[in-house]
């Protein structure tokens, strides 16, 4: 029987989402729960898996090609009992649903002759796998796959380290420095370009990050800016890395900056609190999300840290660890990316000092952690001594916050960072 994936409503109101990638070939065997299609909506990349065992028809959709919420994504052709489930009433079934045009992206008849002797050499080749047509294709997770073709690497040909010939990141990059492997990426980057003179549409997490800064732009702020000494900071973080990395944990400095804010917030709520649309109420917040907003192929995501006055900073860490690598993959979760109540971006990593960041609305505040310098100052004793000093720049909703309470607040964060001692006596 022929069945045709209905495209699920992934969430938040979604009707749309850009085709990223197509995992099984048209003609191809796919097994239920393996992953057939990559797609992303305007906040997160969602992986699409196989409900059924069988063989995969139809792509109604092609890659770059935004296909919407409730029309065929693909077609499956199933036997046994997923097919007799299907013949049930009740039972949706591609004749059963409403009759879609076609999508536009139906090949030209030599294209789709080309397309099924090479789906027929595909499926002949799987055939010998009888009833495990997975056991053809390279070991590895979706993760490396996603690598994979963001370096125009064919998976075939990297010889896997891992368990049971498993590829991993590390292969891939090892494999990567062939030089007829760099020759081909080198080739690939270069066409890649030479963009001058063309015209794209904003998609996906570009156009949702177009819209939210011209709304932040409606909002009235204001920017404060402060020195910041992290030498004892630092000296701190040296202490605890051996400890942290010991259990698979990096520590940075941005942990303890987390951790040093929400003990700040607990003496001014309304850094942690939102207004209504007509700015009539303030609503406090009882959790403190931190978001950090993180730069990744697809565009600016801010996923946040849930509940950071209740974690430990081992806790914090292994947070922040998780959701800057998942946001390098393209591989946030759509929970990962709700609830945030205050945001930090570490321009710093990318060599900055000062910057005037846009607010995160309906978020009150946000700060922009600049680079580390080591830089001479005086101490108390007027003596000239190298300090490790950074800036931060903090920007305020003037609707809620006043300058006033923003460097008073600042300056309450200040004493956590600059004497972390301190924060042992806040700690539950």
């Amino acid at each position: 029987m022929k069945i045709d994936f209905i495209l699920p409503d992934i969430g938040e109101g979604i009707v749309e989402c850009e085709l990223v990638e197509w995992h099984v070939a048209e003609g191809e065997a796919v097994t239920e729960d393996q992953p057939v299609a990559e797609v992303m909506t305007d906040k997160v990349m969602v992986e699409i898996t196989a409900m059924h065992t069988g063989k995969l028809l139809q792509h109604y959709w092609k890659k770059g090609e935004i296909a919407r919420v409730g029309q065929p994504l693909y077609q499956i052709e199933v036997e046994g009992e997923a097919a007799q489930q299907h013949e049930q009433p009740g039972e949706q079934t591609s004749a059963a649903l409403p009759k879609t045009p076609e999508p536009k992206t139906a090949a030209p008849a030599s294209d789709a002759a080309a397309s099924s002797q090479v789906d027929r050499a595909v499926a002949s080749q799987q055939s010998a796998a009888t009833s495990a047509p997975l056991l053809e294709k390279p070991l590895a997770s979706p993760a490396v796959r996603r690598l994979a073709r963001e370096l125009e690497l064919d998976l075939h040909q990297v010889q896997g380290s891992g368990k049971e010939g498993r590829i991993l990141k590390e292969d891939l990059l090892a494999y990567q420095t062939a030089p007829a492997v760099e020759s081909s990426a080198r080739a690939a980057a270069s066409a890649h370009t030479s963009l001058a003179g063309k015209t794209q549409r904003l998609k996906g997490i570009q156009a949702a990050m177009a819209k939210q800064m011209q709304l932040a732009w409606q909002v009235p702020t204001f920017t404060y800016v402060e020195e910041i000494d992290v030498t004892e900071l630092l000296k701190v973080r040296a202490q605890l890395k051996p400890q942290f990395e010991q259990q698979g944990i990096k520590l940075s400095l941005m942990p303890l900056m987390m951790k040093a804010l929400a003990l700040a917030i607990a003496d001014f709520p309304i850094l942690n609190s939102r207004v209504n649309a007509e700015c009539s109420e303030i609503t406090y917040l009882d959790d403190i999300n931190i978001g950090m907003a993180a730069a990744t192929p697809h565009g600016l995501l801010v996923p946040n840290v849930k509940r950071v006055q209740d974690l430990t900073l081992q806790q914090i860490a292994q947070q922040v660890t998780s959701l800057t690598e998942a946001a390098r993959q393209g591989r946030l979760s759509a929970e990962s990316m709700q609830g945030g109540t205050i945001s930090i971006s570490n321009i710093g990593a990318l060599g900055g000092t000062v910057a005037t960041p846009i607010l995160n609305v309906p978020e009150v505040a946000i700060v922009a952690l600049g680079r580390v310098q080591r830089l001479p100052r005086f101490n108390a004793q007027g003596e000239v001594e190298a300090r490790d000093l950074i800036q931060v720049s903090w920007s305020g909703d003037h609707r809620v916050l006043d300058g006033a309470t923003m460097a008073s607040f600042c300056r309450c964060w200040q004493g956590y960072l600059e004497q972390p001692i301190t924060m042992l006596a806040q700690l539950r």
